[in-house]
């Protein structure tokens, strides 16, 4: 068996990430460094966080003219995407060739998701709540639990701080594609300061049929437009009621009716619902222990009509609760972490009620960050117990060096698991309750350069999953009376280069990123479904006074649409174009051009992707 990313390549590229910024970097070791919170859970600079990590920010999301966040990740590194049509479809997140059940997403700390497919509804969640996104690279399940063996993306809605600030957006596109939204945020100061942030937002596209015709139309094809209509509320509320010693509340709502095709002769819809709440106090005991005791509730309502019967109606909800207390104690430079938590899923189907049901799972965990000169080492392991699968234990260990100021390598190993969903272990003809969780065990290795005005990083990973579920047929125990079932019979093999490199070159801004990746089930020796071997992306902008105008190249391989590696998905490359102009103190327009060479190509098979669709929008700012 040959894979596509050799060691010997990996090692190569890797060397030369080592000379490359000698090369071209000239400037200072001066960095900018973010702070970010995903990879250890507590806020730390970039520099010191040895997971690979990427931040999106709100400058970022605003320049990007996305219609949803699944176009915003797709131009991520590390990142695929697949959608069944357009913006208000089903869609599917891949990181490092992970499927979309073996990553966890966050919303301000809080799990989201659907218990019974086991991911999140990326279609419902509203752009126009979010400020900054931070994607955590490997395994995070001594972080976070089960789910976390590709990786963890987290997204932070508006915070409040300062003095009031009110903005607000309008937009029209191609499709006749409305959006609108509005934004108050700020504090009132002082020993007691209170601070709040209120944003809403509305999206509605007419849409395009989201199926093509194909080898089975009568199953799927309808050629009418398939349109949504998305209203999103999110709202962030902190009291400080002695010097470090907080409450809070954070909110988010938001509610999707969205058009499908399935099948000629009716207009199929679905009803989704995201509901999220948590309440939190934070406290400094002493100047080195801060505690943090947090309550969330997350809800998926998901419902659909694709038939004028009665069979045709469903309706599927998630509730997840969570109650998750954790310690952070400052030792010197160093920091330990004790967090505890109790989180309940609750499952309720109208049409299925076999996957009725609840499990809760208790964990603890412990981890250990250490800063000595040049050298960043963290240690960290957890312990989940699961009324549905019993215990599992995770642990990571990484080890860090700066070789200059501006250069750093690390290497990493970590085990993480993904719990079987409810539709895995329960769906009549398919699920087996006698399902264990899959297991991962990841090696990985990087490079990260960062001058202040040339980035540059490498990371070679290698994570191995066994007991993975995959759809088998027959099915191999001898007491189920289905035909197919989900079943723990393969091994993948999750294997690949990811670099990325950023330059400024005076008023020019130039990026990039490439992944060359196997994701392979290594059981029947064939790439993973929908994931390429590589994609890119690549950019660059040019300000000249209050115009700045740009480019992005998207870039993929071909990919198959089923496990058997038959059924082709072609390559595909995407040009876009976008401009923003500030014509006055707190105004801007933005104008942008997607796929101008309005490309034919498919995420899934058979079903539609965007054309060529240009977007123009005026947004307003208080500095």
């Amino acid at each position: 068996m040959t894979h596509a990313v050799s060691r010997h390549a990996a090692l190569t590229s890797l060397a030369l990430a080592i000379a490359a910024p000698a090369a071209f970097a000239q400037a200072t070791p001066d960095t900018f460094d973010p702070v970010v919170v995903t990879a250890s859970r507590y806020p730390q600079h970039l520099s010191e966080v040895l997971s690979d990590t990427q931040t999106i920010s709100s400058d970022d999301i605003a320049r990007s003219g996305a219609s949803s966040i699944v176009d915003l990740l797709q131009k991520q590194r590390g990142i695929e995407v697949a959608r069944n049509g357009g913006a208000g479809t089903a869609a599917s997140v891949f990181i490092r060739g992970a499927n979309s059940n073996q990553n966890i997403v966050l919303v301000d700390g809080v799990r989201i998701g659907s218990s019974t497919l086991g991911t999140a509804n990326w279609s419902a969640l509203p752009l126009s709540s979010i400020d900054h996104i931070e994607i955590v690279y490997g395994p995070l399940s001594t972080m976070y639990g089960a789910d976390a063996i590709g990786g963890v993306i987290q997204i932070f809605t508006k915070k409040g701080d300062g003095a009031t600030r009110v903005s607000a957006f309008a937009g029209y596109g191609s499709n006749n594609t409305r959006q609108v939204e509005a934004q108050v945020a700020g504090s009132t100061g002082g020993p007691n300061s209170f601070s709040y942030a209120l944003a809403a937002g509305k999206e509605k596209s007419d849409g395009f049929s989201a199926s093509k015709i194909g080898a089975s139309p009568e199953y799927t094809y309808n050629p009418d437009k398939d349109g949504y209509d998305k209203e999103s509320f999110s709202g962030q509320f902190g009291y400080q009621m002695a010097k470090g010693h907080e409450v809070g509340l954070v909110l988010l709502n938001s509610k999707l009716k969205a058009q499908y095709d399935a099948g000629p002769g009716y207009d199929a819809r679905s009803n989704q619902k995201l509901e999220n709440i948590s309440v939190f106090t934070k406290n400094e005991f002493l100047p080195n222990w801060t505690s943090e005791l947090r309550y969330a509730e997350a809800r998926d309502k998901s419902g659909d009509d694709s038939s004028a019967g009665s069979w045709g109606k469903s309706q599927i909800d998630t509730k997840q609760s969570d109650i998750t207390w954790q310690n952070d104690i400052r030792i010197g430079r160093d920091n330990l972490q004790l967090l505890a938590s109790y989180r309940d899923e609750d499952v309720t189907s109208s049409s299925t009620p076999e996957v009725t049901g609840a499990r809760h799972t208790k964990s603890f965990a412990a981890a250990y960050n250490m800063v000595r000169g040049a050298h960043l080492f963290n240690i960290s392991g957890r312990s989940d117990d699961s009324s549905a699968f019993g215990t599992h234990n995770t642990g990571s260990v990484a080890y860090g060096y700066r070789i200059t100021n501006a250069l750093r390598a690390s290497a990493s190993y970590g085990t993480s698991f993904r719990a079987p969903t409810f539709n895995e272990l329960y769906y009549p003809g398919y699920g087996l309750a006698t399902n264990k969780p899959e297991q991962g065990r990841n090696v990985e290795v990087g490079l990260r350069y960062d001058d202040g005005v040339s980035k540059l990083s490498a990371s070679y990973y290698h994570n191995k999953v066994t007991d993975l579920l995959v759809n088998t047929s027959p099915c191999p125990d001898p007491l189920f009376t289905g035909y197919g079932c989900a079943y723990n019979v393969n091994k993948a093999l999750l294997e690949g280069l990811t670099i990325a490199g950023a330059r400024k070159f005076g008023a020019f801004n130039v990026s990039g990123n490439i992944d060359l990746q196997d994701p392979r089930d290594e059981t029947k020796d064939k790439q993973l479904v929908r994931r390429a071997k590589k994609h890119a992306n690549f950019a660059v902008d040019y300000t000249l006074g209050a115009l700045t105008s740009g480019a992005e190249w998207q870039l993929s391989g071909k990919r198959f649409d089923d496990a058997a590696n038959k059924n082709v998905l072609g390559g595909y490359g995407l040009v876009n174009l976008y401009a923003t102009y500030q014509f006055a103190r707190d105004w801007s327009v933005l104008a942008r051009w997607n796929n101008i060479a309005n490309k034919d190509y498919e995420l899934a098979r058979f079903y539609a992707t965007p054309g060529s669709k240009v977007f123009v929008g005026v947004r307003y700012g208080m500095k």
